[in-house]
């Protein structure tokens, strides 16, 4: 009786250990091949540090199909994590908007989430040969103090060539990204400064920018650059959008010391110049900005001319008349190419494709060995270049092409260039020169080209005298993955160890034959129901064997 005491004893003082350890020390073992419920250090960094309390309002749930089911259990695992490392300041709930007590209640609760900035899904799915429709809104509210954010859950690449299970999958690896980027604005930690260089963009309004500008101003202090300053040093990133006056070679000394001294410049630019003459159509010419010995010495020559890609964009146009009144169809429009073909980079995994107008061919050259040169957007296989001088008549776009003629294969739109720099300056400054006291011959940069200056560029409605979305196609009314690209290359270049790189996470999808598992349901279904039953059935005979045969 003694020992049964004493052993219970410790067994209990073995387990108060053991539970005291725990309370101690902490850890968590992800045995998934994929890593999927593990999040970034950058992540876990941002959320031990939080000095505010963060709410998350979740409206993803429901009954919804499997595959909507799999990323509100994504969402809810991810929150789960993000609640552990976040010392109690973090709390979640989900909620279904659907749920409402009348029909009117019901649309005033998917009127103020669509207030607040979440956008509504229409969700299609078959169950058992029946098709139903349901309005979802797969998006959370995040909240700190008076300061709320939307956050899109549901965000992938929305190609043909994507099925909606790959959509998905990507919005899933996509959570602890979106999740996150939202709360490091509301903790409002040291912002990065970015400089937007605009004083050689002159024939662009200042409208045309103002959505940019306004979404980068969420995340960063955002300054102006109306006037050639002294330096660029104190910024973070330089943002050279859709110049259209050439830089003189001491502004351009400014830029290449810049880079050298560590900066990051991002730069949109055309390689050609569009001017409308006419009706008939737009009059190109070569664009010179006088940068090109600085891009081919970082390893890059953008070319004046323009890639025409059979993935294009649509265009509104007259192509007849019906009746007594004008037809307006959609047409697509191959000077508008949808770069839907990215690089490796977490910069651009699992984004939406990015929308153009009248791009410009891009070539790597030689440079330096020690730069790292990773494309980033391309165009897709289908391409022909019209060199400039040229002119482009609208009625090309009634004209059906021939593929054949398209052979020119993929161009490359926009790269990433990050390695060891060498100045172009030098050997150029002499020892008189006042510059030759702080110039730099070589350091470490990082540079994004881009061939396209409108890929910055928001329309505008001037009828309602309103910027529209970046990225935002007046013909089929979708927005494009032009705001998404701009800022994840921002978030790269200022803190490439960071957030953003839970986006490079990868979920392998193990997709079900559908067609044999309707053939089987049944077997299946009862497998599942009696197989359990049955081992239930097993052990208790075994044991009731064992017991007996003992005690007999």
């Amino acid at each position: 009786m003694k020992k049964i005491i004493l052993r219970f004893l410790l067994l209990l003082v073995i387990l108060a250990g053991l539970n005291w350890l725990a309370s101690l020390l902490f850890f968590r073992w992800d045995l998934t091949e994929d890593k999927r419920y593990t999040i970034s250090d950058a992540t876990k960094q941002l959320l031990s540090n939080l000095d505010k309390d963060i709410v998350v309002n979740v409206y993803l749930s429901g009954e919804f199909p499997p595959g909507f089911e799999r990323l509100e259990s994504a969402t809810r695992e991810t929150l789960d994590e993000f609640k552990t490392y976040s010392n109690g300041h973090l709390t979640y709930q989900f909620s279904d908007p659907s749920d409402a007590a009348s029909e009117d209640e019901r649309k005033k609760q998917y009127q103020n989430l669509v207030d607040r900035g979440l956008t509504p899904t229409n969700l299609f799915a078959n169950e058992d040969g029946k098709r139903t429709e349901k309005l979802i809104f797969p998006g959370a509210i995040i909240q700190a103090d008076t300061l709320a954010i939307p956050v899109q859950l549901l965000k992938a690449n929305r190609s043909k060539e994507t099925s909606p299970e790959e959509q998905l999958n990507q919005s899933y690896e996509n959570v602890e990204f979106q999740l996150a980027s939202a709360i490091r604005i509301l903790d409002n930690p040291e912002r990065k400064k970015i400089g937007l260089l605009v004083n050689h963009t002159q024939k662009l309004p200042p409208a045309r920018l103002s959505d940019l500008i306004a979404t980068m101003q969420q995340s960063y202090d955002v300054f102006m650059v109306v006037k050639d300053p002294e330096t660029y040093e104190g910024l973070d990133a330089l943002m050279i959008l859709k110049p259209d006056v050439p830089f003189s070679e001491e502004e351009k000394y400014k830029l290449d010391q810049y880079v050298i001294g560590g900066g990051k410049a991002l730069f949109f630019v055309d390689g050609a110049k569009v001017d409308s003459v006419s009706l008939e159509g737009n009059y190109v010419q070569p664009l010179d900005l006088n940068l090109n010995d600085l891009f081919f010495r970082w390893g890059v020559r953008i070319n004046n001319n323009l890639v025409k890609d059979l993935a294009s964009a649509t265009i509104p146009m007259n192509v007849g008349n019906m009746g007594d009144k004008p037809e307006i169809k959609a047409v697509p429009w191959r000077f508008f190419p949808l770069l839907n073909n990215f690089g490796p980079s977490p910069i651009t995994r699992n984004m939406d494709a990015v929308y153009s107008r009248f791009l410009s061919s891009m070539d790597t050259v030689g440079g330096s060995a020690a730069i790292q040169k990773i494309p980033l957007l391309m165009t897709s296989p289908y391409t022909k270049l019209l060199n400039t001088p040229a002119l482009v008549g609208y009625n090309e776009a009634r004209q059906q092409p021939e593929p054949s003629e398209y052979n020119g294969g993929v161009k490359l739109a926009a790269v990433l260039l990050e390695g060891t720099i060498n100045s172009l300056f030098e050997n150029r400054i002499l020892p008189a020169d006042p510059r030759s006291k702080t110039f730099k011959a070589t350091g470490q940069g990082k540079i994004i080209i881009c061939a396209d200056g409108d890929v910055v560029v928001n329309d505008f409605d001037y009828r309602r005298n309103t910027p529209l979305p970046l990225g935002y196609d007046r013909a089929s009314t979708n927005i494009f993955g032009n705001k998404d690209f701009v800022m994840h290359a921002l978030d790269y270049m200022t803190d490439e160890n960071g957030i953003i790189t839970s986006r490079s996470k990868q979920i392998s999808i193990r997709a079900l034959d559908k067609i044999a598992v309707q053939k089987d349901k049944k077997f299946w279904q009862a497998l599942n129901l009696l197989l359990p039953l049955i081992i239930l059935g097993i052990f208790g005979a075994l044991r009731y064997y064992i017991r007996r045969r003992k005690f007999a």
